[in-house]
């Protein structure tokens, strides 16, 4: 058990996993229902998708009007679990998030009062809004998936995933998320405009009601527990996992950057990876799936030095640049899949065949 996933409260009913004809209905009838909604945003949905299943959380960043919301609502109205929405506010107090202990005069005891966090999807709408002192509240939920309120602590339900929305820091009444805050978050996502098309079809299909009042669930809470433990049974080779560290220590190493990836980001790289895989229809991880979501894993937690970001430099292009640097050798592909039964986990190639980190 690793540092991600310890501590956390048993599932209701102990899941089983899913064989890969369900898992792929399942995972069909969700990408469906959000792409009904959300015009011409599949790579959200997907790489949203991908973050429920690798029970990570997910940071919804762009102008306002694009489909943040809208998109974390979907997501939340295709499974039946239970749904909360944070409205955050420069007012709103970390007990309004967590919940509050209050005086029973009938019973002369104090009675604990769940906050909004208290759900399986839990909505975070515009959260750098907030002060810094509320969004911290966040912070024992999304790592330790507990709230304490004087001196005692009470376990959040599974599944439980934060979906939060922000506006650039750059626009009127926001703050910035601090380091620890953004580094919870396993993926950033950024919507853009849609294309013209997209646009086109949204004014089209979207005037008369909202598509979110058609959405009904497709799948139930049971139903994604088991696709997470068919996620957590995805092979990883050794190679696979250096080849992780390898991209790692390359963001550490960088001369662009002023803060590397943390090792808790190396974690939820390789789950992620592991839900790309899954979807692909594959129980194992190959490089492309790595590469594939390293981007929106990685980008949002480095912090580039400043000489960098006065030539145009950005995360995404650091990134980018790191993996090109870090080739995917022969050797590292021949030992990603699956070992055959009998047989020992294909290991890396000798420490000279490897990848530079630098």
């Amino acid at each position: 058990m690793d540092a991600s996933t310890a501590g956390r409260r048993p599932w209701p009913h102990e899941p089983a996993a899913m064989d890969a004809e369900a898992f792929r209905s399942a995972s069909t009838r969700i990408l469906a229902a959000i792409n009904t909604v959300i015009d011409g945003k599949a790579e959200a949905a997907q790489l949203a998708l991908t973050v429920l299943l690798a029970q990570g959380h997910l940071l919804l960043e762009d102008v306002p009007g694009v489909g943040k919301t809208l998109l974390a609502k979907t997501l939340a109205r295709t499974i039946d679990c239970t749904v909360s929405r944070i409205q955050f506010t420069p007012d709103l107090l970390p007990s309004d998030v967590t919940g509050v202990s209050i005086y029973n005069q009938a019973t002369r005891s104090f009675e604990f009062r769940h906050g909004a966090v208290f759900a399986n999807i839990v909505i975070g709408d515009e959260i750098n809004r907030a002060s810094a002192k509320t969004q911290s509240a966040l912070l024992e939920c999304m790592e330790e998936h507990q709230v304490t309120v004087d001196g005692t602590s009470y376990r959040l339900d599974e599944p439980f995933m934060v979906v939060a929305t922000q506006n650039p820091i750059e626009m009127e009444g926001t703050y910035p998320l601090p380091e620890a805050q953004r580094d919870r978050f396993m993926a950033r996502i950024s919507m853009g405009y849609p294309d013209r098309e997209s646009e086109m079809e949204m004014l089209e299909t979207h005037q008369a009601s909202s598509p979110l009042a058609r959405v009904t669930a497709v799948v139930t809470a049971a139903e994604v527990a088991a696709m997470i433990l068919t996620v957590q049974q995805v092979y990883v080779s050794r190679s696979i996992k250096e080849y992780t560290v390898a991209l790692g220590r390359a963001t550490r190493e960088s001369g662009l950057l002023r803060l590397g990836a943390s090792p808790r980001s190396m974690l939820q790289l390789l789950r992620a990876a592991k839900a790309t895989a899954a979807l692909d229809g594959r129980d194992f991880v190959l490089p492309d799936d790595v590469v594939s979501v390293a981007e929106a894993v990685l980008a949002h937690r480095i912090i580039l030095d400043r000489k960098a970001a006065s030539v145009g430099e950005t995360p995404q292009s650091v990134i980018r640049a790191i993996i090109a640097k870090i080739p995917v050798t022969p050797e590292v592909a021949a030992s990603a899949g699956r070992p055959r039964r009998g047989q020992a986990p294909a290991m890396a190639a000798e420490p000279s065949k490897q990848p530079n980190p630098r």
